[in-house]
């Protein structure tokens, strides 16, 4: 069972409580051991504060715990991107996320790089080549270390994989409890009121506190087996999902394979590993093309 915590709000207490209420797994937010790029990024911990979390939370007992770091932060450069790898290596964490930098438009900085502007040290962004280098150094790093690249934005030790993310990826039915939690049956999605007080209200009053609903049709259900399921490195099974959809996109994966860009395992389909960090375009030039 996974709690997600900022590294600056982790104490002692807390971790006794989330111990003995039957939490064994911890979920941390670390981005960068850089405090310039933490300050930046507009992160309230600073780099003291991720060592001082996992002390904390190990001798609480937790033997699972998890970190990220993110590719493209603001005045990043390769040596602070490779210090940050090796401060989070020395921790012998578990399990391990890299993100790349993704640039949203409802943020000050996201706006202010969509505009062409300086503020927010939106002028300080590193390249997308300079990220997709940093990827591949992780990559290659977190694998000399031991750690099995299982989907494209996650490593674990062996054994250790995120379970509930696995379920995402293969399309598994969960269930969402809380303000904003989503749920998926395996046929329709739906999310809780994101407001707290009108989750409450909703429980309180005996009604479905959902906000948002969606049925999913056979062309997204389709979508989501190869976006969702390509990002496992292990592949999918093509055969079966042909067969559950009635669908064909061999010729288009073949062109995609001819590209380099996919490759075959056995009966598995996967993205080619030397691609990786285009991902995205692979997924839109595979679904460009109609199931026949």
């Amino acid at each position: 069972m996974t709690l997600e915590a900022d590294p600056e709000t982790i104490t002692e207490a807390k971790a006794a409580a989330w111990r003995e209420s039957g939490f064994d797994r911890i979920s941390m937010g670390a981005q960068s051991f850089e405090d310039r790029e933490l300050k930046a990024a507009g992160r309230m911990h600073r780099r003291e504060d991720i060592f001082n979390a996992v002390r904390i939370l190990r001798g609480a007992g937790f033997r699972k715990i998890s970190a990220d770091l993110i590719a493209g932060l603001p005045h990043q450069t390769e040596q602070t991107w490779n210090a940050s790898l090796e401060d989070l290596l020395g921790l012998g964490l578990e399990h391990i996320s890299i993100y790349m930098m993704e640039i949203d438009e409802g943020s000050r900085l996201g706006l202010e790089v969509l505009t062409g502007g300086t503020r927010y040290s939106a002028a300080a962004l590193p390249s997308d080549d300079a990220m997709a280098e940093f990827y591949e150094r992780a990559c290659i790093r977190l694998a000399d270390a031991g750690y099995v690249h299982y989907e494209i934005s996650n490593w674990a030790l062996p054994g250790f994989e995120s379970l509930h993310n696995l379920k995402y990826w293969r399309r598994e039915p969960y269930f969402g409890f809380g303000a904003g939690a989503h749920s998926f049956n395996g046929f329709q999605r739906w999310a809780n009121a994101h407001d707290p007080a009108a989750y409450a209200e909703a429980v309180n009053k005996g009604r479905f506190p959902v906000e948002q609903l969606e049925k999913l049709s056979r062309e997204q259900a389709l979508e989501e087996e190869f976006f969702l399921g390509l990002r496992q490195l292990a592949g999918i099974d093509l055969a079966r999902i042909e067969s559950k959809y009635g669908a064909s996109l061999r010729p288009r994966i073949e062109q995609l394979r001819a590209q380099g860009l996919l490759e075959w395992d056995g009966a598995l389909l996967r993205l080619a590993p030397g691609r990786l960090t285009v991902s995205n375009e692979v997924f839109v030039n595979l679904l460009q093309a109609q199931p026949e």
